[in-house]
């Protein structure tokens, strides 16, 4: 049975609202001020709140911006009830993220429709969060097993003729083996790390305390660090010459150096195995007065605005057409890197062309 919370400062208001969705079957549950509703909210669970705006000890907004900060009472569907009609109020319920605002007085007709709305809009998200779980397991299914053979295969394949025939190898072959042996163990160390990482980030994003003290990172003049891990970068991949830095100072800005160097690898990582040697990739970085901009530009093979749409853990593009090496976890990474900061990432694209990656950091005061 569908539950709906009603958190109303009203009693008479309140009891009405409760015997109107009840007799269209749902199960009711209500609260009298904004503290003891978010206190039931976050015990029951509900499938959606109905709640005032103009309330004693907490008013709406504030309920909201409470149950927003908790991922397990984030994605209820919201709606305000409130006997002003001031576009500003409706304005900023829907700016924290309320689904509906209904005025009062309204009518029966009216609240079921909204409810209803909101209830439909929620079973076609799940749905399609189910969905993209489903799609997640099949690429995991697919692509790791995949990902894990191929350089342990190289590792054992090379170790074995080592091992076998050293002995009628010259110095030449015996380093190049060795090279191989390098770069495949190096490949299959990256894919563990981003596959912990990412584990990591998924934990750090379900946990409010862990999300807290995450968001107490920083880093003094990034723009002093982001030309080393650049060109370290490239020089691993032999593109030094490549590279192109357009930076701009910034004091502070709210993430670790920890977080924003794996966010500068891997968005050069992907440029480099999506674009060809010889062709440039641009690292830029704009600072605002309350973020600061960091994009990585190259002239590879582009996404379709299809592909940008999916882009997601163990999900790779093109695979029959390029032999791509990685998990596809690289850029999911450093999509939640930037959103537990309190930041974005966004990609343009056009197929043929390149791609820009843009990450948004806030800036942060100069700490004391």
């Amino acid at each position: 049975m569908t539950t709906i919370l009603i958190i109303e400062d009203s009693a008479p208001l309140r009891n009405n609202i409760v015997e109107m969705l009840e007799l269209e079957g749902f199960q009711t549950l209500t609260a009298g001020d904004g503290a003891a509703g978010v206190e039931i909210a976050r015990a029951q669970r509900p499938d959606l709140i109905l709640c005032d705006i103009m309330m004693p000890v907490m008013d709406g907004y504030q309920v909201l911006e409470l149950l927003h900060e908790d991922p397990a009472t984030a994605t209820i569907p919201f709606i305000f009830l409130t006997a002003r009609s001031d576009r500003l109020d409706i304005r900023q319920g829907m700016s924290q993220g309320a689904d509906d605002f209904l005025t009062k007085p309204f009518t029966v007709r009216d609240l079921l429709n909204s409810v209803n709305a909101r209830l439909v809009k929620r079973e076609e998200q799940e749905r399609a969060t189910v969905e993209k779980l489903d799609r997640l397991r099949e690429n995991i299914i697919l692509a790791l097993p995949h990902e894990l053979r191929t350089p342990l295969n190289v590792i054992i394949g090379f170790s074995d003729l080592l091992r076998n025939d050293a002995s009628e190898m010259d110095a030449a072959q015996t380093r190049d083996m060795a090279q191989h042996i390098y770069q495949a163990a190096h490949r299959l160390y990256h894919l563990i790390e981003n596959y912990i990482t990412y584990a990591q980030l998924e934990m750090v994003r379900h946990d409010a305390g862990m999300r807290e003290n995450f968001r107490s990172g920083y880093l003094l003049y990034p723009d002093h660090s982001i030309p080393y891990w650049a060109r370290e970068q490239m020089a691993s991949r032999g593109r030094e010459q490549d590279l192109v830095l357009a930076l701009e100072t910034a004091e502070c800005i709210a993430i670790s150096e920890e977080s924003l160097r794996k966010i500068v690898m891997e968005l050069l990582d992907n440029a480099c195995k999506f674009s060809q040697p010889g062709t440039h990739i641009t690292v830029r970085s704009e600072t605002g007065p309350k973020h600061y901009l960091i994009s990585v530009e190259d002239k590879g093979r582009g996404m379709t605005e299809e592909q940008i749409a999916q882009v997601g853990a163990y999900n790779q593009f093109d695979r029959p057409l390029y032999e791509d090496q990685g998990s596809g976890l690289g850029l999911v990474i450093c999509k939640r890197l930037a959103e537990l900061a309190g930041g974005s990432l966004s990609i343009q694209s056009e197929r043929g062309a390149g791609t820009v990656v843009i990450v948004q950091i806030p800036v942060r005061a100069y700490p004391e």
